[in-house]
């Protein structure tokens, strides 16, 4: 398991040359299949646009594009290569064009579908999905605030509290960040506290 970029929500851009309006539009996907189905939908929403010209980056190492009709080149291969560009995968880019009626040219597409590409990536709230573990700490009421600062200062989000006659703190942190928070652990609490790790998956963690 291997720690990757993508995307958590959809970023929409426009972008307009010579009455032609390019609708980008950056969606989270994981497989073809939901690829095809976003594609198919804009399709449907879009039927009275010339051309909806997509691009997909998968996790698995999958990427295919397609210029729906424009030039070879100058409309699929550009939108791909902003994605490539972002460093994220498990997503796909639509950019659909309204044709003004005046031909762009070769570096017009280019320029036109490649910057509304990547506008709509850049707009699209982004995390880093790392592998990471669902942990648990039990403690007293008034060793609460320093677990708190501890499992903050090693990168972890806390989840849940539990009161109850002692305090349970759940809390999500990075597999690289859990040997050096169980040493601070060990330290802070004269090695009296455990953290009992409940699962292991990935977390998302916004940047």
């Amino acid at each position: 398991m291997e720690n990757y970029k993508t995307i958590l929500g959809e970023g929409v851009a426009e972008y307009s040359e010579k009455r032609s309006r390019f609708i980008a539009r950056a969606i989270p996907c994981d497989s073809e299949e939901k690829a095809l189905e976003i594609l198919n939908k804009i399709k449907s929403e879009c039927w009275d646009a010339r051309h909806n010209v997509y691009a997909y980056v998968l996790r698995d190492g999958s990427a295919r594009f397609s210029d729906d009709g424009e030039p070879h080149g100058t409309a699929g291969k550009p939108i791909l290569d902003c994605i490539m560009g972002s460093g994220a995968v498990d997503l796909i880019v639509v950019v659909t064009r309204y044709f003004g009626g005046v031909l762009l040219g070769t570096g017009g597409l280019v320029r036109a579908y490649s910057t509304s590409a990547k506008d709509a990536i850049d707009l699209a709230p982004k995390a880093m999905m790392c592998v990471g573990s669902e942990m648990a700490v039990d403690c007293a009421y008034s060793e609460l605030k320093t677990l708190e600062k501890l499992i903050a200062k090693s990168g972890g989000n806390i989840t849940d509290t539990v009161y109850t006659d002692s305090v349970r703190v759940c809390f999500t942190l990075k597999s690289e960040d859990i040997p050096a928070f169980e040493n601070e652990l060990t330290e802070a609490f004269s090695g009296s506290k455990r953290a009992e790790i409940i699962d292991t998956k990935y977390f998302s963690f916004e940047i």
